[in-house]
C-alpha cells in the first residue's frame, strides 16, 4: 500500500474528504448509538427483551447487539454496546480487545433466515466503512450478501491471494483493494482490525482512512477460509473507503 503523505498535504486531504462526505452525514450521526444504548440495552435490562435489536450480548466491555438495518432485505448490523466511534478507535487494537468480527460472522444465519435459504460462504460479506465513508459515529459491522460480480472476481483471483497483504490486481467497485487470506472455517483469534494495523505500513497511524471487508471462501484444496480486503480513503480519486460498496443490499446473489 502506498505510504500516506505527511504534513499539509495530509491535512488538506482529510479536510476535503470530510467535505466530500458531508452530504452522506445528514441527520444525527449518533442515532445508531441512541438506539443501541437507549433502547436495546435499556429494554433488555427492563424486560429481558432487547427490541428493536434481535440479539444482545451484555458482557461488560465486550458486549454487542445485532440490529436489522432499515436498508436492504436482509442486512444486519453488529454493534458494540460500549461507546466506540469507528474503525479508528484505539481500544480495538488493545491487548485483549474483543474480536467483533468473530462475533459478526455467525450473524450470516440471520441473513439466511430473512432470505429463507442457505447461503454459501462466499455469498456473504462483512464490512466496516472508514470515517469518510460512514454516516454513524458508533462502530458497526454490516452483514449482508456480497455483490455477485465481486464474488466472481475474488473466485478468479483466489489462487494468488496469500497470507500476507498484497494488491489484489483488479479493482473492485472501481477501487484498488488489497487482499489477504485467512485459513479456517471460523476466525478464531484472527482479528481483522489487528491484521490490518500490524500488516500494512502506516495503517495503524491512519486507521480512520481504512475500510475492511471480509468474505468467506473455500480454497482449491477443499479447506474453508476467508478473504480480507482493505482500501483507504483517497482524495485524488474521491474514494471514501466505503467497503459496504462491495455488498448488495438486494441480495441478488441469493437467486443464483
Amino acid at each position: 500500500m502506498p505510504s500516506f503523505r505527511r504534513g499539509g498535504a495530509v491535512l488538506a486531504s482529510i479536510v476535503l474528504l470530510g467535505c466530500a462526505a458531508a452530504p452522506a452525514r445528514a441527520g444525527d450521526p449518533d442515532a445508531l448509538w441512541k438506539i443501541i444504548d437507549g433502547q436495546c440495552v435499556a429494554h433488555q435490562r427492563q424486560s429481558g427483551d432487547p427490541s428493536p435489536c434481535t440479539q444482545l450480548d451484555a458482557r461488560p466491555e465486550a458486549g454487542f447487539a445485532v440490529l436489522k438495518d432499515h436498508v436492504g432485505v436482509a442486512q444486519f448490523l453488529v454493534i458494540p454496546t460500549t461507546r466506540l466511534t469507528g474503525i479508528e478507535s484505539p481500544e480495538l487494537l488493545a491487548d485483549g480487545a474483543p474480536n467483533y468480527w468473530a462475533e459478526a460472522w455467525p450473524v450470516a444465519a440471520s441473513v439466511e433466515e430473512r432470505l429463507h435459504q442457505t447461503l454459501a460462504r462466499d455469498q456473504v460479506a462483512l464490512a466496516i466503512n472508514s470515517a469518510f465513508g460512514r454516516t454513524q459515529n458508533q462502530l458497526h459491522i454490516h452483514v449482508d450478501c456480497i455483490r455477485p460480480e465481486i464474488r466472481d472476481a475474488l473466485r478468479q483471483h483466489l489462487d494468488v491471494i496469500g497470507e500476507q497483504w498484497a494488491p489484489l490486481g483488479v479493482t473492485l467497485a472501481g477501487h484498488p483493494y488489497w487482499a489477504r487470506r485467512i485459513l479456517g472455517s471460523t476466525l478464531g483469534d484472527n482479528n481483522p482490525f489487528k491484521l490490518l494495523a500490524e500488516g500494512l505500513p502506516d495503517a495503524r497511524q491512519h486507521m480512520e482512512r481504512q475500510t475492511l471487508v471480509l468474505t468467506g471462501v473455500s480454497f482449491a484444496d477443499g479447506g474453508d477460509g476467508f478473504v480480507l480486503l482493505t482500501d483507504h480513503a483517497d482524495l485524488a480519486s474521491l474514494d471514501r473507503a466505503s467497503g459496504e460498496e462491495l455488498q448488495d443490499h438486494d441480495c441478488a446473489i441469493a437467486s443464483r
